[in-house]
C-alpha cells in the first residue's frame, strides 16, 4: 500500500472550529462554566466532523476505492444521468458522525464537471442522487474506463466543496473534496466491473476496495 499525507483537520472546517471554540470560551467567560457546557458539546462535535485522518492506499491498479466513509445504501444497475449510459451505482451514505473528505476512486483525468443546485431531501433516499444538490466528476481512468463520481448534499447539508477542475489529473485516494453536515457520494462504473461490497456494508474511503476493473 502507498501513503498519501492529509491533515488532521480538514482545512474546511478551520473556520467553523475557531467560531465554535471561541464561543465556548466566550461563555465561560461571560457565564461561566456550567453555562458553557453547551457550547463546548457543540464545538467538539464541529471538531470531529472536520477531522481527516490520513489513510493508506492499495496498490491494486484494478482497484476502485471508496470516495468516502459511511454504508452503502445502493449497488444497483441503472441510468449513468451524466454520461447517458447503462452503468452499475454504488452509493455511500456518510452521516454526520463519518469523515466527510471525498477521495478519488480511481487514477484519472477530469474530462468534466457539472454543479446542480438542487433540494436537501434525506441523502439516504433514492431521490437524493438526482433531486438533491450535487456535483459531479466525470473521470476518465488511466485504463480508459468512464467513472462519474458525484457528491451529492443531504438533509443538512449546505456545501458542497470541490477543489478540482476539467484537465487535472488525480490518483487514487486523494482528497479533492467535502460535503458539510451529512451528504452522500454516488459512483457510476462500467457494466462489467467486479462489485466487492453489498447493501448495508460499511465502507471507509480509501482504505476499503469498493470494485475492480476487469482485465
Amino acid at each position: 500500500m502507498s501513503y498519501y499525507p492529509h491533515p488532521i483537520i480538514a482545512r474546511e472546517g478551520w473556520l467553523h472550529i475557531a467560531i465554535a471554540f471561541s464561543a465556548a470560551f466566550g461563555a465561560v467567560f461571560l457565564a461561566g462554566w456550567l453555562w458553557s457546557i453547551p457550547f463546548w458539546i457543540i464545538a467538539f462535535f464541529v471538531l470531529q466532523f472536520f477531522r481527516d485522518p490520513p489513510r493508506e492506499i492499495p496498490t491494486d491498479r484494478n482497484a476502485i476505492l471508496a470516495p468516502a466513509d459511511g454504508r452503502i445504501v445502493a449497488v444497483e444497475k441503472t441510468q449513468d444521468p451524466y454520461l447517458e449510459r447503462e452503468a452499475v451505482k454504488i452509493s455511500v451514505f456518510m452521516n454526520v458522525f463519518n469523515v466527510h473528505s471525498n477521495r478519488s476512486p480511481v487514477d484519472g483525468e477530469i474530462h468534466d464537471k457539472w454543479y446542480f443546485p438542487g433540494k436537501f431531501v434525506n441523502a439516504d433516499l433514492p431521490k437524493a442522487s438526482l433531486e438533491n444538490e450535487r456535483n459531479a466528476l466525470w473521470i476518465k481512468a488511466d485504463n480508459g474506463a468512464d467513472v462519474t463520481c458525484v457528491q451529492v448534499a443531504g438533509l443538512i447539508a449546505k456545501r458542497i466543496l470541490c477543489q478540482v477542475s476539467p484537465g487535472d489529473h488525480m490518483t487514487r485516494g486523494q482528497r479533492f473534496g467535502f460535503i458539510r453536515f451529512g451528504s452522500r457520494v454516488d459512483v457510476y462504473l462500467p457494466l462489467n466491473t467486479k462489485i466487492n461490497v453489498n447493501i448495508g456494508d460499511k465502507v471507509s474511503a480509501t482504505l476499503t476496495v469498493l470494485a475492480e476493473f476487469r482485465e
